[in-house]
């Protein structure tokens, strides 16, 4: 019995106090040197950010226009997730995003001539919207995966490699 109400007492705990957390994954492709860039996040949290920032009304799962959509949620992206690669900043080219459960995928990359030393990240996505989010980030270059943890505030970090 005290078993049932201790995963009750957790459960009910988890429902008043949320987490917030997103994770982007960055890989440089070996042949092209471009870097892919995936970040999951839960739509809904999305969605509000997306609402807040532009002031209209946003339904990711089916959207009225999908165009306005993938290009208010470029510019968010483009704004709140910035890279430098060995000191210079990387331009971002939105490719799109997909829902997969309770959270949507959005794909970016960015071209490279050069092999990745340094990756500079600042990855601020939802930080205006929650104060406890947390982004998870992980970096694969070659077989090295380097992974960090970036909670609100604190959006920056260097990879080096």
């Amino acid at each position: 019995m005290l078993s049932y109400i201790f995963i009750l007492f957790l459960n009910v705990n988890a429902w008043l106090h949320p987490f917030y957390v997103s994770v982007t994954e960055i890989r440089q492709n070996e042949k092209s040197n471009n870097l892919e860039i995936s970040s999951r996040i839960f739509f809904d949290d999305l969605e509000k950010a997306l609402e807040k920032k532009y002031q209209v009304k946003v339904n990711i799962l089916k959207p009225e226009n999908p165009q306005k959509v993938n290009e208010l949620i470029a510019a968010y992206l483009k704004e709140h997730l910035q890279l430098r690669v060995n000191g210079k900043v990387v331009p971002l080219k939105y490719l799109g995003f997909e829902i997969e459960e309770e959270a949507a995928w959005c794909y970016l990359e960015a071209p490279q001539s050069t092999p990745l030393k340094r990756l500079d990240i600042d990855d601020a996505i939802l930080f205006d919207a929650h104060p406890l989010q947390q982004n998870m980030v992980h970096v694969t270059v070659g077989k090295k995966r380097q992974s960090t943890k970036l909670d609100n505030p604190e959006s920056r970090y260097t990879f080096n490699f």
